[in-house]
């Protein structure tokens, strides 16, 4: 499972002494921790992709905010953890493959214009959970709808 793969990269960040590295891993643990203290409960893979996901997000948001204003060493060390965080999401779909997926839930839903555009993002969320950004599948997704 995900979260045990993290476990043990922690134990070998920790005997490598890659203090950024550890830094990180930790930072995604914490998070997981917290959901399942939070849910009361064990996370599935699923679950744990969507945290991982979201501070993906977080971090590029606060990256566009450091540059902004003109804090270069910040954004520097937020990419660093996008990076590390990266390592364990599964591989992200190119547009191509996006196009594809949103083709054939296009079929499945029988999506035909932008009033039916909810149910066809509900449909995609599910089938690209983790493997894509959603903000570019909804682009896509109104660019053929549209």
């Amino acid at each position: 499972m995900l979260k045990a793969r993290i476990q043990e990269d922690m134990k070998l960040a920790m005997k490598s002494g890659e203090k950024a590295r550890l830094g990180v891993i930790r930072l995604i643990l914490a998070a997981i921790k917290q959901v399942e203290v939070d849910t009361r409960k064990d996370l599935s893979e699923a679950d744990v992709i969507g945290i991982m996901t979201k501070m993906v997000k977080q971090r590029r948001d606060s990256i566009s905010q450091f540059e902004a204003a003109a804090r270069q060493d910040l954004a520097d060390q937020e990419a660093f953890e996008i990076g590390i965080i990266h390592d364990y999401l599964p591989q992200m779909l190119n547009e191509a493959e996006i196009l594809s997926e949103i083709d054939a839930q296009i079929l499945n839903t029988g999506a035909a214009g932008p009033k039916d555009m909810g149910k066809l993002m509900a449909a995609l969320k599910t089938a690209l959970h983790g493997r894509a950004d959603m903000s570019q599948v909804s682009a896509l997704v109104k660019q053929r709808l549209g």
